[in-house]
């Protein structure tokens, strides 16, 4: 692994699998699948509530029952428990391609018609497959289904038309309809007994009568292509939906027996499921094109409308760039949309609007895809008058115009860039200056022109007097860059010279000729290089300012498809079209590290803190992200991260972030180099490397905060739910009352702090491990556990022992080693209390020490002296490891007050500036 490793996938929704739905309480979930993995929506506002770990083929259908969730993945079914893999059963000879949750059981039905029936409440693999049925040699399976009220039975749909009866109790086949002469996509239960709604491939749907094998009513949608998907309405209203290879829905009237509304343009390609919520008029619909779309039937005219949706790129993304500080992503695809990501929170994706599309369609009576904007191409933003009025320009495939958006209101902005040539062509190139009032456009024909973007009007354009025509270049303009002071303007053109004007003036000031037609140029403007490929596949870097090449980089096998800089200008990342992403340092000029990938990379973009990288690739609809190693790391030595000349493979980054607990061998490694330069033991820096970023740092317990905040106010809680009179002592004690024996069989009542906090079976525990190490030497069981950490040097099982009581259970731990006379205190009569002690103190030092458990160990500090305090006072054998912690609790609060500090006077300054 190099110095990225892959992390996610954004903008995965679903793809052509059927989804599931789960009714779980008061909420509804959906289960969608993403290709190799899954994720599940909470159909409240449709916002990711979990999401599976990939797999090794493509999921081809989904069950989900209880925290179950089955995927058939080829011939195997993955069985998850929440977001964990617990069991694969397998038993197919073909690929599984389809599910049926029935009852507790799960119903697998393969592509050569075998039938298995797994039992979902039994994991083991030997013995969840309770029954199998073969349908029949010439029997291809279609889709499969379960009649309501019709016990122990399913319906089988075959590609010839035909359908089979089965009872699965005892694997025996009912009756067979002869069917309609045409393929059976689909087939759902209705409301209304022994009738089902069938799908065709020719478009019909048919309304049949199972008990009397009877036709009920016909509708016909060839016009739209194959019936796909079925759902009916089960609010009381007669209503049937149908969905259509064409991404219509068409819904149907059963009483009156004619077409009811259709919703056209629902999706833009096929439809692969529908269903009707129970007892609401809510349609859940989702498609090939990467959507899932809610619909309400709540206008007066009975139409359905579009009440919430999630949905990513249907056409693979040509163009990213990262915005906003690395926490959201611009993107344009294939699918004439352009798209804003939110790396952090998915459900803050969108598509920017191109104005009322869906009006204008239905106007014109065309589809939405007609009336959108052509494929983006090229794309520049600036962040700096992101507030004030357009902030980005788009450049359009065979479009002779430029278009400008706002984003801080997610639409296209009102100025259209109109370069003023006399013959248009195409615009290919864009860039907005540093400052944010201009941008300057390139067309194919060579002419390159600046407006001014608050008010759209042209501000003049370039042209170099030495060409026979008046333009810039002689051939397409194929890069545009500006500098950081707007002195400079850097042009490229197709023909293999780059141009710099005077960006004010519009004079041509120094001209280079590449040598090899020019594909893509990119500028650094703190460095002040220009970074350029060509179709020779050879990266050079010219130093703007001293006017004169600086590098070279050689390397890439086929065509270079996007270069980026680092924020800090050190590093030139390339892809190209051979499936490698090269890594070059610009400062000693080599290459630094190359992965190769299944799927060619189309674009790339790294983030403003170079913590991660992102890629769009061929064939793939989202965008992939890579983690920076070096980032969150130890280690700080860059040769262990680099491969150097070496191409490694690297596999595609998962649509869910989990990874295995376990390190790989290079993260050990990683780990070995930071023990050994921090020169400290593996057992007391285990802990550390694997649960901190830099020892500067302290890290959390990340338990409740009534957890240990309750061990601070213990003694306001005692007071609180002391009672008003004192309890009386009863004659005998009650059989509800639970007491336990001491050592001498006396028999007690448990402490109230137990009792007012329902805990009396921690502190049963603690009292009997107390008893039985008093037994032995003295020393209770969590003593023995404090001691034995002693010797290793790592007291991780302490601090999770201790995280696992209840804060009355703790408080009674660090009792039992009270002495309550401290003006008569013998180190022979109590030597097992100054022990234990003395190793709470030498805890409590690593502890601190390593930052480790911040708040909880703090909490305990606290209560730990308000209960020993006065022993250590006057013992002078701990007075020394008190002072030891004393100056670690005081350094390290000093540095973090320092770092407190630093950061209200940064919020401070940036409150009370303007920008």
């Amino acid at each position: 692994m190099g110095i990225f490793e892959p992390f996610r996938a954004l903008g995965y929704i679903t793809d052509g699998t059927p989804f599931t739905v789960q009714r779980r309480g008061m909420e509804t979930f959906i289960t969608l699948s993403t290709g190799k993995s899954w994720q599940i929506y909470n159909c409240a506002k449709l916002n990711l509530v979990l999401a599976g770990p990939e797999l090794v083929k493509k999921i081809r259908a989904l069950a989900s029952w209880r925290d179950f969730t089955f995927a058939a993945s080829g011939c195997d079914i993955v069985v998850f428990k929440r977001a964990h893999q617990v069991a694969t059963w397998s038993g197919h000879k073909a690929k599984v391609a389809f599910l049926l949750l029935f009852g507790k059981h799960i119903l697998s039905l393969d592509l050569q018609g075998s039938l298995l029936i797994w039992t979902a409440v039994e994991l083991d693999p030997n013995k969840a497959l309770v029954g199998q049925i073969q349908l029949g040699e010439k029997f291809y399976p279609s889709c499969i289904m379960h009649p309501d009220t019709y016990l122990n039975k399913v319906i089988v749909g075959s590609e010839e038309g035909t359908l089979q009866l089965w009872n699965i109790s005892t694997q025996k086949k009912l009756y067979e309809f002869k069917g309609w002469g045409s393929s059976i996509r689909c087939c759902v239960s209705s409301p209304a007994l022994d009738v089902v709604g069938i799908g065709c491939a020719d478009g019909k749907i048919h309304v049949h009568n199972l008990r009397f094998d009877e036709e009920v009513v016909t509708f016909t949608h060839a016009t739209r292509g194959a019936v796909t998907a079925l759902a009916f309405r089960t609010d009381g209203q007669p209503l049937l939906a149908a969905g259509g290879s064409s991404g219509v829905i068409s819904v149907w009237n059963l009483e009156k027996k004619r077409l009811h509304s259709v919703i056209k343009d629902a999706h833009y390609s096929s439809i692969c499921s529908l269903y009707f919520f129970a007892n609401e008029p809510v349609l859940m619909s989702s498609s090939t094109d990467n959507s899932i779309k809610m619909w309400i039937f709540d206008t007066s005219d009975g139409e359905a409308r579009l009440l919430r949706f999630r949905s990513g790129h249907s056409a693979p993304p040509t163009c990213i760039r990262y915005y906003g500080k690395g926490r959201h992503i611009l993107s344009a695809g294939q699918d004439r949309a352009f798209r804003f990501f939110s790396v952090i929170q998915d459900q803050q994706s969108r598509e920017l609007s191109q104005g009322h599309v869906v009006k204008r369609a239905k106007k014109l009576k065309l589809k939405e895809e007609e009336i959108k904007l052509p494929p983006v191409i090229a794309f520049d933003a600036a962040e700096i008058r992101e507030r004030d009025w357009c902030n980005v320009v788009t450049c359009h495939l065979d479009d002779p115009c430029a278009y400008t958006w706002r984003l801080q209101n997610f639409v296209i902005g009102e100025h259209i860039l109109r370069p003023s040539c006399e013959v248009p062509t195409a615009v290919k190139a864009c860039s907005i200056s540093t400052c944010g009032n201009f941008a300057v456009i390139g067309t194919e024909g060579g002419w390159i022109e600046r407006f001014n973007l608050q008010s759209g009007f042209s501000r003049g354009s370039y042209i170099d007097i030495g060409e026979e025509e008046p333009c810039g270049h002689h051939g397409a303009v194929v890069g545009l860059a500006c500098e950081a002071m707007n002195a400079l303007l850097i042009s490229g053109g197709y023909n293999g010279d780059i141009k710099i004007w005077d960006f004010k003036g519009r004079e041509l000031k120094f001209r280079w000729e590449v040598g090899a037609p020019l594909v893509k140029i990119v500028y650094h403007a703190g460095n002040g290089l220009l970074a350029t490929a060509a179709d020779d596949m050879i990266l050079r870097l010219y130093d703007v300012t001293a006017v004169r090449i600086v590098r070279k980089f050689v390397g890439h096998m086929d065509r270079v498809t996007d270069l980026c800089f680092s924020e800090d200008g050190k590093w030139l990342l390339s892809s190209s079209m051979d499936g490698t992403i090269r890594i070059w340092d610009v400062i000693s000029s080599r290459q630094l590290d190359a992965i190769h990938v299944d799927a060619a990379p189309t674009a790339l973009s790294i983030s403003p803190n170079m913590d991660m990288l992102a890629t769009t690739h061929v064939d793939k609809n989202g965008i992939y992200l890579w983690a920076n190693r070096m980032m969150y790391s130890a280690a700080e030595d860059i040769e262990s991260f680099i491969s150097g000349e070496q191409v490694v493979n690297v596999p595609m980054p998962p649509v869910s972030s989990r990874k295995d607990s376990e390190d790989t061998e290079e993260d050990t490694l990683v780990k070995d180099q930071a023990i050994k330069k921090l020169g400290t033991s593996n057992s007391l820096l285990g802990n550390l490397c694997s649960a901190q970023l830099t020892p500067g740092l302290v890290t959390l317990a990340m338990l409740p905060k009534t957890q240990w905040q309750s061990l601070v106010n213990l003694d306001i809680i005692k007071m609180r739910n002391k009672p008003i009179e004192p309890p009386k002592k009863p004659e005998k004690a009650p059989f509800f009352l639970q007491s336990l024996s001491t050592l001498s069989g006396d028999r007690i009542f448990v402490h109230n702090s137990v009792t007012d906090s329902g805990d009396q079976d921690e502190a049963e525990k603690v009292i009997t491990a107390a008893q039985s190490g008093n037994k032995n030497d003295g020393f209770s069981a969590f003593m023995k556990l404090l001691h034995s950490c002693m010797e290793t040097g790592d007291f991780a099982s302490v601090t999770d022992y201790l995280k696992s009581l209840s804060p009355s259970a703790v408080d009674l731990e660090l009792r039992m080693l009270q002495i309550i006379d401290n003006e008569n205190i013998t180190e022979t009569e109590h030597a097992v209390e100054l022990k234990g002690i003395g190793m709470l103190l030498d805890y409590f030092v690593s502890e601190v020490f390593y930052n480790n458990n911040f708040e909880f160990v703090q909490a305990l500090i606290r209560l730990f002296l308000k209960i020993h305090g006065e022993t250590i006072r006057r013992q002078i054998s701990l007075q020394e490891k008190a002072r030891q912690l004393l100056e670690l609790q005081s350094s390290t609060w000093q540095r973090l007050d320092t770092s407190f500090q630093n950061t209200r006077c940064m919020i401070t300054f940036l409150s009370n500036s303007q920008f």
